[in-house]
């Protein structure tokens, strides 16, 4: 295509999608039906043998691993449709590699800090959610240290971490 530039950028994914998978360790787990993941890619704790979502007031040394989204890894959601509650059923958890993640504040930047935020919680920085910058108010993030932005976020928010590398 001579004389002719791509002027966008595509996007870098969905949250909690393995960007590098042969670099990822990438673990089966029981999520807890009774406490669901809002989204793929949000971070989360082992609880009696079960994943489940942080909670307010948790801090970054509980955090076990990162939600991985199901395709193209076990399709949960396929399960799931076929269980209903008290049942729970598994999923995947990154304990160590790359994901794209939501970012709901902050301005990702390569080799950055990452935030989580575990109080306060709003419509736009929901629980768990990752952020570029610290909250204004203290407590509501915890920076997360085993983790860094490996670069800016795309036109929808979604940036690459590193996580536990």
């Amino acid at each position: 295509m001579p004389g002719q530039s791509i002027l966008y950028a595509p996007g870098y994914g969905y949250p909690g999608a393995s960007t590098r998978p042969s670099h990822s360790t990438i673990e089966p787990v029981m999520l807890d039906s009774a406490k669901p993941f809002a989204d793929n890619g949000l971070p989360g704790k082992k609880v009696d043998g079960k994943f489940v979502p942080l909670e307010e007031g948790d801090t970054a040394d509980v955090i076990y691993g990162i939600r991985v989204r199901s395709y193209p890894f076990m399709s949960d959601e396929d399960v799931s449709r076929q269980l209903s509650t008290p049942y729970n059923h598994t999923g995947d958890v990154l304990v160590r590699g790359y994901i794209a993640v939501k970012v709901s504040a902050g301005t990702p930047a390569e080799g950055g800090k990452v935030w989580v935020r575990v109080k306060g919680q709003t419509s736009d920085k929901p629980l768990g959610g990752f952020e570029a910058a610290a909250d204004t108010t203290a407590g509501n993030t915890v920076e997360l240290k085993i983790a860094r932005f490996m670069g800016n976020a795309d036109a929808d928010g979604i940036a690459e971490i590193a996580f536990n590398i």
